[in-house]
């Protein structure tokens, strides 16, 4: 569970609207959101918090680092709690649904490929398009 000290540490204000929307990203089932999911999800919980407020606190929260923001293709941004390590992503292309997903031999043949290269891998973002078999 995400507390109040995430938003200090992040050197926020704790806020009310603050407080909801990094619960609400917290604790929903969904782990990727849009900002106006995160806006639906709060007006279903009886939370009186605008969609321009949801749109300022979660670019609030990536610039302090507690998200991540994700534009996939074809889609808008989603937004995820940063508070797991490294993982890559699957985006079926019906639904849009996200899939994490982390595989280490994946990673490994990445870092030799940019060795190979001359290089040292800082960091990557992998996304796979995916749709289901038939």
């Amino acid at each position: 569970m995400v507390e109040n000290s995430e938003l200090r540490k992040a050197g926020l204000k704790v806020t009310l609207p603050r407080v909801k929307i990094l619960q609400m990203l917290d604790t929903a089932e969904q782990r990727h959101m849009s900002a106006e999911d995160v806006y639906k999800a709060l007006m279903e919980a009886g939370e009186d918090v605008g969609l321009a407020t949801v749109y300022r606190v979660l670019t609030q929260f990536e610039a302090a680092g507690l998200v991540v923001r994700h534009n996939f293709d074809g889609g808008h941004a989603v937004f995820e709690l940063a508070d797991s390590g490294h993982h890559d992503h699957m985006v079926c292309v019906d639904t849009g649904d996200v899939i994490e997903f982390f595989d280490p031999g994946i990673e490994e043949l990445q870092k030799q490929i940019v060795q190979k290269h001359g290089f040292e891998l800082v960091d990557h973002n992998l996304v796979l398009y995916v749709r289901k078999k038939n």
